[in-house]
């Protein structure tokens, strides 16, 4: 699952895709959401709970999601009000997530100016009534196993991103397994755990490394299942180098592209859609 302003194919061709061709344990399948994730969150949502039935339909198996930034929080929506979603998934992987949103629209989009409708939705606690209606009812907390993937240095998309406060931050009120992992935390004073953006996050060596572990093991990646001192000490995902580091720095610099050009904006956040209060989120 993308994020804000990319297909799937443009977050990931530096990094996953080419990181999980020919793993015994990874099929990847990319989404390309119409609109690179500049609509309505609420669309950006559906289109990805019908896409984890449709790819589990067809597969005949469970999923496991990997998502990238808003990604994130429209898998968590999806979850939310699909409950046929979570039931198709192993374990949710979420990189640079912003599940209270970021302090950082203002700089993105200044107030009172027309603003890619997803943008808007994606402000600070109380600020977005699509962040507040998502951590509702337990909202901030996992439907499905999750491991949560950040960085507290140099995100300059998500903030805050520290600690426990970090909008990254995941709760288990559900108690279907946790894992939050702050690059800077786990891997102290070592490369991995050095400054990561928003972006490279997604080809950093801890990240890849909690991903293969919930993928080949199911539930959320944990630290205590790798090779710690050879993660952190990895420059980059074993296999890829600087080019691939390019084309996932260039990620952001395609999204900011699209955020400037799209039609798809307003002055306000569009409206909760009917079913929020028709529907109750359910937690079976």
């Amino acid at each position: 699952m993308p994020g804000t302003g990319n297909t799937g194919f443009e977050t990931f061709h530096g990094n996953f895709i080419p990181a999980l061709k020919g793993q015994s344990y990874a099929d990847a399948v990319w989404l390309n959401v119409p609109g690179s994730l500049l609509d309505d969150s609420q669309t950006n949502s559906e289109y990805i709970a019908y896409a984890i039935n449709y790819i589990s339909g067809i597969a005949s198996r469970n999923v496991s999601v990997i998502a990238w930034s808003q990604g994130n929080i429209n898998t968590q929506w999806a979850f939310k009000y699909w409950p046929s979603a979570r039931q198709v998934t192993t374990n949710h992987i979420a990189i640079s997530p912003d599940y209270a949103g970021t302090t950082m629209v203002p700089l993105i989009c200044p107030e009172g100016l027309p603003c890619p409708l997803s943008v808007l939705q994606q402000r600070y606690l109380g600020a977005s009534d699509f962040i507040t209606t998502l951590r509702s009812e337990n909202g901030d907390s996992a439907y499905v196993p999750t491991t949560t993937l950040y960085s507290s240095n140099f995100d300059l998309i998500v903030q805050p991103q520290q600690g426990t406060g970090a909008s990254a931050f995941l709760l288990d009120a559900r108690n279907v397994g946790v894992t939050n992992n702050e690059v800077q935390t786990i891997c102290a004073g070592t490369v991995a755990g050095g400054f990561w953006t928003h972006e490279s996050m997604l080809i950093n060596s801890l990240t890849f490394a909690l991903a293969k572990d919930a993928l080949i093991n199911g539930g959320p990646g944990r630290v205590s299942r790798i090779d710690l001192k050879t993660v952190c000490n990895q420059p980059l995902t074993p296999g890829l180098g600087l080019a691939e580091l390019l084309l996932t720095e260039n990620s952001l610099l395609i999204g900011l592209a699209k955020i400037i050009t799209t039609s798809l904006k307003a002055t306000t956040e569009p409206a909760t859609r009917a079913y929020v209060n028709a529907m109750p989120a359910c937690d079976a």
